[in-house]
């Protein structure tokens, strides 16, 4: 099966209360694809970039067989930035400095080799664009979308208009309070998916995940770490994580969902433990297979 992305690629500058880190590949669709890339063969990127991003940033992709066609490279721009300070409890952030870039001007053209994808995983981008975006695909199979409050205060009748053709969305847990305009996860969960989505994940940071579809609510809890050095992008990693699973599954039930929310969780884990994109960079699948078990046992009660 065959994934299409489209988000950002960016150059973060990181400052957690445990390091730097300067100049870091980012960006919602670089985080996405690389942690799809464990999963599937075929993942396709639609993006933007400017003439600061390296043939060696291309590598990395290229190294996890990531397909890059559909990045367009603006030789007279650069590429988007991003720059913020983490507090010491790692749930809150300031943004120090935001750089569009070439960005600003993005307009998602999908090739026509990337228009037959089965599923399409649209980053946190303008709810104007994901709209595009569907519009150039033929008859995906599944649509993942993911947002943030920034689109939810700015282009709230645009975002729900691009709700109605998704399949499965995925916000945090502040996000999810919002939208729905209710304080309380359970009701939040039940109004977005009204909007559209039969499947929505809800990710509470350090507490988990929760899953809800019509046969229940499904809840993962967070790996237990002693060392996050940059959370950045681990959402970014666990919606790829989780496409990733069900792009490789023989059919998706109830059953699949919830081991692919494990299994986007146990990514997200990986990428805090490093900076940027680092660790998720270079793992291996036995790795990756190992921190999915962990994630079973957490839970599990032996009669």
């Amino acid at each position: 099966m065959s994934i299409l992305i489209v988000g950002s690629l960016a150059f973060d500058d990181i400052e957690t209360p445990f390091g730097r880190s300067d100049n870091t590949l980012g960006g919602s669709s670089t985080y996405i694809a690389l942690s799809a890339s464990y999963f599937t063969e075929k993942v396709q990127m639609v993006g933007v970039v400017g003439s600061d991003f390296e043939e060696k940033h291309f590598e990395l992709l290229h190294s996890r067989n990531i397909d890059t066609k559909g990045v367009q490279k603006v030789e007279e721009g650069k590429t988007f930035r991003w720059a913020g300070r983490y507090h010491y409890d790692m749930n809150t952030r300031d943004t120090l400095d935001t750089q569009l870039n070439v960005f600003a001007d993005f307009d998602p053209v999908v090739p026509h080799q990337y228009q037959n994808a089965d599923f399409v995983c649209l980053g946190n981008i303008d709810p104007e664009l994901q709209l595009k975006v569907l519009d150039q695909i033929s008859k995906p199979k599944l649509v993942i979308l993911d947002t943030m409050n920034f689109w939810i205060e700015g282009k709230p009748e645009e975002l729900k208009k691009t709700l109605e053709r998704v399949d499965i969305f995925i916000l945090n847990d502040s996000e999810a309070r919002l939208l729905s305009g209710d304080p309380n996860l359970v009701k939040s969960a039940r109004i977005i998916r009204n909007m559209g989505p039969k499947t929505l994940i809800i990710k509470k940071g350090e507490h988990g995940a929760l899953l809800f579809t019509d046969n229940g609510i499904f809840a993962a809890p967070a790996y237990p770490l002693e060392s996050i050095f940059d959370p950045t992008g681990a959402g970014d990693t666990f919606a790829g994580g989780f496409i990733g699973h069900l792009a490789r599954c023989e059919s998706i039930n109830d059953l699949e969902m919830r081991k692919a929310v494990l299994y986007g969780s146990s990514m997200a884990s990986f990428c805090v433990e490093k900076f940027g994109t680092e660790k998720i960079a270079a793992l291996d699948l036995l790795e990756i297979e190992d921190r999915y078990q962990s994630f079973l046992d957490l839970s599990r009660i032996d009669n």
